[in-house]
């Protein structure tokens, strides 16, 4: 999955800064530190107040480290969290939101999604320019209905290893897992919150982090979890990964994205229904050119030539190119081939922005037109951090994550020495355990159209299947990428149909 890990990390190309000065905690812990005695946990807190969906809140929020530890109750690792809490009462929900990567902070999130404060950039997909850059009030977010506590895992923002932990503990699939639900266990009881309702809400490989914590919180630490939230659903990663050569599956999850894509850059009849048109091309993906893949080289020639018509109908791309990749359409070349006569290839991440690169005949982008919102997300958490929550602190905060993340992340599932034959990641089996042992968990699902790393297709895909009832799955659909909320009218949808979600999943529908 590196290539999914590495079009995800052109969210956080951007330097890394250092706050400013402050003597309250030492800096990144190298190998001598770990020698030295672990000091008292950093926190940073303070009062606001605001107006969220109408109704006047005053908040606290305490942003700091919470230590996790071994079983001897040695500190292994300091999490770093912004907790952002009306009130203690036991009833008032608590959501957990991280982001993905692996080895991204929480500042897309936090900055863009659900924080009380929101980086502006334009809807329309232009760039944003460079600094000043606008920071607003955000009052549509869910502080009204639920805490929130957003979490920056081991290697990202604050987030370090201590004392006897070390990184390479944290860096992978499980270790990754398991320290985020150690997290979520120390942390509602030091709050004082284990009769609370507890939700979970992650995006990308957030997703695949939600469904292995809530089955670790179940297991282990005998905790319920009342909702989950899926931005940008990655649970089974086959379905999200075109760069696999004959990876079938992923010929057809890419369908109707690459279809939106195309109505969006006018490269197809444009003209009639959007979600008419989606639904066509869903319907052909698996009735028409699923069958005929497997099918391979048994294919006739008339039924061949139908489809290579249907696909471009639906993708903008001439039969030529189509004939060429023998029907397999590569959906991150696909970006580069849909205006690759204007000079411009088109975003991984949210397809409607576009970068005019210089090598016109590369088979995919070299980058992705997506991060140009970036420097614009980084800036506003700096600034935010420093300005209204007063985090004065000598320590750098990883975003992007430490260097050394990305090239020792380790994807197997099982104890070192363990034989194991290579697989797509694959969380979707733990989502399917604790829905079959908690029948009033629901999940709710939100995706943007123009996503070309998490194809809402595909979350269609893994979750109708795998065991789990339909019903127990909520979707949403938005006029977005990856990161919807960076549309404007995308993010209030979302936080309105998060709020609903919360409210319903408590019983606290008006």
């Amino acid at each position: 999955m590196k290539s999914l890990t590495n079009y995800l990390a052109f969210l956080s190309l951007v330097v890394l800064v250092s706050l400013p000065t402050s003597v309250l905690a030492q800096d990144d812990v190298t190998a001598s530190d770990k020698e030295q005695p672990v000091p008292e946990p950093t926190r940073f807190s303070s009062q606001h107040k605001g107006v969220f969906n109408g109704t006047r809140l005053s908040y606290k929020v305490d942003a700091g480290e919470t230590y996790i530890g071994n079983t001897e109750g040695d500190p292994t690792a300091a999490i770093f969290s912004f907790d952002y809490v009306v009130d203690k009462e036991q009833g008032r929900p608590v959501t957990f939101i991280w982001n993905g990567g692996p080895g991204s902070s929480s500042n897309w999130l936090h900055m863009g999604g659900y924080g009380p404060k929101r980086i502006v950039v334009p809807s329309d997909a232009e760039h944003p320019g460079a600094a000043p850059y606008t920071i607003k009030d955000a009052p549509e977010t869910i502080l009204d209905v639920t805490d929130m506590v957003f979490v920056d895992p081991v290697g990202t923002g604050f987030s370090r290893a201590i004392g006897k932990g070390e990184k390479k503990d944290f860096w992978g699939l499980t270790g990754d897992a398991n320290a985020m639900a150690a997290f979520i266990a120390k942390w509602l009881t030091e709050n004082n919150r284990w009769n609370s309702p507890v939700f979970l809400l992650g995006e990308s490989f957030g997703t695949t982090r939600a469904a292995a914590v809530a089955k670790i919180l179940l297991d282990d630490y005998v905790i319920n979890v009342n909702g989950i939230v899926f931005v940008s659903q990655a649970l089974d990663y086959q379905g999200s990964s075109p760069y696999v050569d004959d990876n079938i599956i992923s010929y057809v999850t890419y369908i109707p994205t690459m279809a939106a894509t195309a109505w969006y850059h006018g490269k197809v009849d444009n003209s009639g229904d959007f979600e008419a048109f989606i639904q066509e091309s869903r319907e052909f993906a698996t009735q028409e050119l699923l069958p005929a893949l497997f099918e391979g080289n048994l294919l006739g020639d008339e039924k061949r030539a139908e489809l290579v018509s249907e696909l471009q109908r639906f993708t903008g791309l001439s039969k030529e190119y189509i004939e060429r990749v023998d029907l397999r359409i590569n959906a991150f070349r696909f970006a580069k081939e849909l205006r690759r006569d204007d000079g411009i290839a088109v975003g991984l991440l949210d397809s409607r922005y576009t970068e005019d690169e210089r090598d016109d005949v590369a088979a995919s982008p070299r980058a992705d037109a997506a991060r140009a919102i970036s420097p614009a997300y980084k800036a506003s958490l700096m600034h935010y951090m420093r300005n209204d929550l007063g985090i004065d602190w000598d320590r750098s905060y990883f975003n992007p994550a430490d260097p050394e993340l990305s090239g020792n992340w380790r994807w197997n599932p099982l104890p070192e020495g363990r034989t194991w034959e290579p697989k797509y990641v694959n969380t979707a089996p733990d989502l399917a355990s604790v829905l079959r042992s908690n029948p009033t968990l629901k999940v709710m699902v939100s995706s943007g159209y123009y996503d070309l790393v998490t194809p809402f297709f595909d979350a269609e895909y893994t979750l109708n299947r795998h065991g789990i009832a339909s019903e127990d799955i909520i979707y949403h659909y938005y006029h977005g990428g990856h990161m919807m909320y960076v549309h404007e009218p995308a993010r209030k949808a979302l936080l309105e149909d998060t709020r609903q979600f919360i409210q319903t999943q408590t019983g606290k529908t008006d």
